[in-house]
């Protein structure tokens, strides 16, 4: 499914994603849409392609309970990969991921999501799913800031299916940016929404990818087949003993799951869709860039 985009993923030194179902694992039982629950070997396909760490914070964290959150953890450390928003414990909870690379750069990760479809949160267990609350992300951005050079912060927010960010996404972005945050990933609404750069209160830039769309999903409507993947180089200079990061050269690989019958599911890069697999598959990438880079003219996108 996803050996078109393989090497892309693989090539960046961090990559990222939003896991959105539990892979509690085959013993709970499989299930999907309202309430998933995902084969471990999902998280081995991801490790495969180059993933580093994933969010699993977002509305559908607690569909199936704490046992599937439990058992999925449990498989994410058994392959060694990285999970932030949904923790085992309370330490687990406390522990603010951080990525080091050779370059040496510190990156840390942080992940939220609005709510989990009404599902309550035990009691005494909120570590569970990481909500949206500013008084908490403030608390974890500000301890973050001091045990990394960069934050990222992962949102799953906004409105599905609407293919620009609402008020509520863009008050989230502008604390984002007011706390120092270096980059913002959204996700939820399924469809991709423009890519922009706030500007904090003190004068800093966030570069805010309101929502990446859906990069492997079984939705089939148009622009719920279409995501992307979102890259961009992290620069950092010490001058006079005080350290700059910046984010440049943001580049976009528009992507489009093409299925045969409902099975055999293909994320493609966009650049490649034929119109035997699209009509008019030109002319929709065109739009496609159009739509995501209105607001960040400057954004390249990534043509195989």
């Amino acid at each position: 499914m996803l050996k078109q985009v393989k090497d892309f993923l693989s090539d960046a030194t961090i990559t990222f994603a939003n896991q959105e179902t539990m892979i509690g694992g085959t013993s709970l039982g499989l299930s999907g849409y309202p309430t998933f629950n995902s084969p471990h070997e999902i998280g081995d396909a991801l490790k495969e392609v180059g993933v580093n760490v994933v969010s699993l914070s977002n509305n559908h964290t607690l569909d199936r309970g704490e046992k599937a959150v439990q058992s999925a953890i449990a498989y994410w450390e058994e392959i060694d990969m990285m999970y932030v928003g949904a923790y085992k414990d309370q330490l687990d909870r406390d522990d603010i991921r951080i990525i080091e690379t050779n370059e040496d750069i510190s990156v840390a990760f942080l992940a939220y999501s609005y709510g989990t479809n009404g599902i309550p949160v035990p009691d005494g267990k909120d570590y569970l799913v990481n909500l949206i609350d500013k008084d908490v992300m403030k608390k974890d951005i500000d301890e973050a800031k001091l045990k990394a050079d960069v934050v990222i912060l992962s949102l799953h927010f906004g409105n599905e299916y609407e293919r620009m960010p609402s008020k509520e996404q863009k008050d989230l972005a502008q604390f984002a940016a007011d706390q120092g945050v270096h980059a913002v990933i959204g996700h939820h609404p399924h469809v991709l929404q423009p890519i922009e750069w706030v500007k904090g209160e003190e004068g800093n830039e966030t570069l805010v990818a309101y929502s990446l769309g859906n990069f492997l999903s079984g939705q089939y409507e148009l622009y719920r087949r279409i995501g992307g993947v979102l890259t961009f180089s992290i620069h950092k200079t010490i001058e006079k003993g005080t350290e700059r990061i910046e984010i440049q050269r943001s580049q976009f690989m528009a992507t489009y799951v093409h299925d045969e019958n409902e099975t055999d599911y293909r994320v493609i890069p966009m650049s490649n869709v034929t119109d035997h697999t699209l009509e008019n598959a030109n002319e929709h990438f065109e739009e496609i860039k159009n739509h995501v880079s209105q607001w960040l003219p400057e954004l390249e996108f990534i043509e195989e």
